[in-house]
């Protein structure tokens, strides 16, 4: 176990106890959210370190490395996956339409089995994926021909620059942050799009559920952001954000799993109602949807 002793956002000190989660996928073990006390930002501390936090992935309803759809949770995150992908692929298209098709380069970081990475490759993208599970890439190159890259490879990368960096679900659980945030920095075209897909941990659901709410997904995410944590940690690397975009479907699935979590049984009526509610507060400024895209330019300085 590792402990960090100042907020990876603002640098302060001064750390406060938050809660305490379980780990309900693998280990059953409790793990500590700390908040900074300046900027409010919300980590996992202490934490496994990177020889360690293996192990904490090693369940095959992991489905983001194992491509599982066994039991019901899981095949309606596999079918909501194959819509979000498409649109994933649209959104992208969109921000690079002034780009000629054969120019179009894409950097995946964290691109799990493959899926998103082999449809922008079938829509003509130069795409390149990391991902630091074997098995994932396993599974990446039987299932698409994809090989990506593992993850220490990502800094082996320096020629090359990139129209789109895309990060799904995958910043909250990067050990080496400050590294990886200015290598990216540098990998992206002066006019390219950076795009990260976070949970909200100052959504409706997430005050809903507390301690067990889904995407704390303690000890794999050891980050927990908000808008404002993007804003500010991104400026330190000289990005702006330049749009908001929600995820509406991650909050069925993660106030299904939830209710999971907090009753010990699947309640599918008081899961479903709740993601919707929760979508139906997004609106409002003290909330934010459960999940949230976040597209970001570099500034031009």
């Amino acid at each position: 176990m590792e402990s960090l002793n100042n907020c990876p956002v603002c640098n302060n000190s001064q750390l406060l106890p938050h809660s305490s989660c379980i780990d309900h996928t693998v280990s059953r073990e409790t793990f500590q959210i700390i908040s900074c006390s300046a900027c409010g930002f919300k980590f996992t501390n202490p934490r496994p370190n990177a020889n360690e936090i293996g192990k904490y992935y090693e369940a095959e309803e992991y489905i983001s490395h194992s491509g599982t759809n066994k039991g019901l949770i899981n095949k309606l995150y596999a079918l909501v996956r194959s819509y979000t992908i498409k649109s994933k692929v649209v959104l992208i298209s969109s921000l690079t339409n002034s780009l000629k098709e054969e120019t179009r380069s894409l950097l995946d970081i964290g691109c799990g089995t493959g899926d998103f990475l082999n449809a922008c490759k079938q829509k003509g993208w130069d795409v390149t994926g990391i991902e630091p599970s074997e098995v994932a890439r396993k599974n990446a190159k039987e299932k698409f021909g994809i090989t990506p890259l593992p993850q220490e490879k990502l800094f082996d990368i320096k020629e090359k620059k990139f129209h789109v960096i895309t990060l799904w679900h995958v910043l909250e659980h990067i050990y080496e942050l400050d590294k990886t945030l200015q290598h990216i920095q540098n990998l992206l075209h002066t006019n390219g799009t950076l795009l990260i897909a976070v949970p909200n941990c100052n959504s409706w659901d997430a005050k809903k559920y507390g301690a067990n709410w889904a995407a704390w997904d303690v000890p794999r995410h050891i980050y927990h952001f908000t808008e404002n944590d993007i804003q500010k940690l991104f400026r330190k690397y000289s990005f702006r954000l330049y749009k908001t975009l929600p995820m509406k479907f991650d909050s069925y699935y993660v106030s299904l799993l939830s209710e999971k979590y907090k009753t010990g049984r699947s309640n599918f009526i008081s899961g479903f109602w709740n993601g919707f509610v929760s979508n139906l507060n997004a609106e409002k400024k003290e909330y934010g949807f459960s999940s949230q895209i976040y597209i970001l330019k570099k500034e031009i300085i």
